[in-house]
C-alpha cells in the first residue's frame, strides 16, 4: 500500500458540527497527498453519522478511515490515531480546529521538500491563527534549550514525522502537557531538532480543554514536573529568573488581551523576523 505524505489525525467526542467543519478545511486543501484518521472514543451525539454523510457527498470516503475506539482522554486516543496512521508525517487537526487556508498543506509540503531527505527524523514547524483573538500567533525561529523550557509550539503548528512516535506515543498520565513533554523528549532525546517553516498551517479555535482555570493551574505544575525530566535543576532556575526579568507573565497578559494582543503579536513577528 502506498505511503501518503501527510496523516491527518482528528480526535473526537461528542464534537457536534465541528467534526464536519473541521472536515470542511482538509477537503479543501489543494493538495492532496494525505489520509485522515478520525478517533472517535464513543460519540452519541449523531456527528459521526454527519461525517460519513458529508463524505458520501463529497466522494471522499476513500481517504477517510474512522476509528471507534473507547480511550481515556485525548492523549490516549491520539496515541491510538499515530497506530493506525500510513502517512511518513503526521499532523493532530483538533475538532473545532481548522486549516488557516487551502494552501496551507501544499506549502507544508513545499517547505519540508525543500530541505531534503536528510532531515526526515525532525519536526516541522509553522505558525497559528488565534480565531479566539483575530491574530496570527507567529512561532520562535530558533528553538533551543530555553525556548523548551519557556513554550513550544502547540501540536496544531507541528508536523511530526512519522518515526518519531513509533518508539512511544504521548504520556497520558499527563492531562494537560502531554505534548509539551513527547516535544522535550524528541528534542533531548532523540535529537529531532524541530525545523521553522513560514507557513500558518491552523486557524486555532481556542477557549478550550487546557485553557480552564483549573487546567491552566495543572499545566503549571506538570511544566515544573516535566522540565524537570529534561533539564538540570541549575537551567531550571537560570530560565526562571531570565522570564521574570523580560516580564513574561506581564507578556502572557498582552498576548491573551483582546485589547493588546494585536500588539504583542506584532512585535512578536518583527523580533522574529530579524531572527531568522
Amino acid at each position: 500500500m502506498r505511503t501518503p505524505m501527510f496523516s491527518i489525525l482528528m480526535v473526537s467526542l461528542n464534537p457536534g458540527g465541528k467534526l464536519v467543519e473541521t472536515m470542511e478545511s482538509v477537503v479543501r486543501q489543494s493538495y492532496r497527498d494525505y489520509e485522515v484518521i478520525v478517533k472517535d472514543g464513543g460519540s452519541g451525539d449523531g456527528s459521526l453519522e454527519a461525517l460519513r454523510a458529508y463524505l458520501e457527498r463529497q466522494g471522499c470516503r476513500d481517504r477517510v478511515r474512522i476509528l471507534e475506539q473507547p480511550d481515556t482522554g485525548i492523549y490516549e486516543g491520539m496515541n491510538q490515531a499515530t497506530r493506525a496512521a500510513r502517512g511518513e508525517y503526521l499532523y493532530f487537526l483538533n475538532c473545532g480546529d481548522s486549516f488557516a487556508s487551502d494552501q496551507a498543506l501544499a506549502r507544508a509540503a513545499a517547505e519540508i521538500r525543500s530541505v531534503g531527505r536528510e532531515l526526515c527524523s525532525r519536526i516541522f514547524y509553522g505558525d497559528i491563527y488565534d480565531a479566539l483573538r483575530g491574530q496570527v500567533v507567529a512561532s520562535n525561529p530558533h528553538m533551543d534549550d530555553f525556548a523548551c523550557y519557556r513554550n513550544v509550539p502547540c501540536h496544531q503548528a507541528c508536523i511530526y514525522h512519522h518515526g518519531l512516535f513509533e518508539e512511544r506515543g504521548y504520556e497520558p498520565g499527563y492531562r494537560v502537557r502531554a505534548d509539551y513533554e513527547h516535544f522535550l523528549w524528541c528534542y533531548f532525546r532523540r535529537d529531532a531538532r524541530p525545523r521553522y517553516i513560514p507557513v500558518t498551517l491552523a486557524s486555532y479555535e481556542g477557549g478550550g480543554f487546557s485553557e480552564t482555570p483549573e487546567n491552566r493551574r495543572r499545566s503549571a505544575r506538570e511544566h515544573r514536573e516535566i522540565t524537570a525530566l529534561y533539564m538540570s535543576r541549575g537551567q531550571r532556575l537560570k530560565y526562571r529568573l531570565i522570564l521574570l526579568a523580560t516580564l513574561a507573565p506581564l507578556r502572557t497578559k498582552m498576548a491573551e488581551s483582546p485589547v493588546w494582543s494585536g500588539f504583542y503579536n506584532r512585535c512578536k513577528k518583527l523580533l522574529y523576523r530579524r531572527e531568522r
